[in-house]
């Protein structure tokens, strides 16, 4: 099938799948006589295959990677058993942060509820985010 029939097919642009085919994650595919591209059916099978990895989180890097297993012949499933664990891990750590910094805001909008902007001077830059230094006086002991 040609790159139009192909794209229809798959519901991506020629574009998209010519750079697929750039990026190395689809065979350049034989010409007709008239040099048109003539895409194999399973070339659809694989841009669905592009898509739904894509939709899981995969980088093209990672889908390429997955793709070059399967066309030595080999089963991907461990390849990607490993890249989901490895995706999964960074959701949890990203997920993590998110928390900490839910909390770290929600304390911030706390204290902007308490400031009064009028009160602000020159030497703070922002009394919301930081606390204002200490002016010279304070945490020195007295002198007898």
């Amino acid at each position: 099938m040609r790159t139009g029939e192909l794209a229809a097919a798959s519901g991506l642009t020629a574009k998209t799948i010519r750079f697929y085919e750039q990026a190395g994650l689809l065979p350049e595919p034989p010409r007709t006589s008239g040099g048109y591209r003539d895409y194999p059916l399973q070339a659809a099978h694989r841009l669905a295959f592009i898509r739904e990895a894509q939709s899981a989180g995969l980088t093209l890097a990672e889908i390429r990677s997955v793709l070059a297993v399967r066309d030595s012949g080999q089963p991907p499933c461990v390849h990607v058993t490993a890249l989901i664990e490895q995706h999964l891990a960074d959701i949890e750590r990203r997920m993590a942060e998110l928390r900490a910094t839910r909390t770290a805001l929600r304390a911030l909008a706390q204290r902007a509820a308490g400031i009064d902007p009028s009160t602000c001077t020159e030497a703070d830059i922002c009394r919301i985010i930081s606390t204002p230094p200490p002016s010279d006086n304070e945490g020195l002991s007295p002198r007898e």
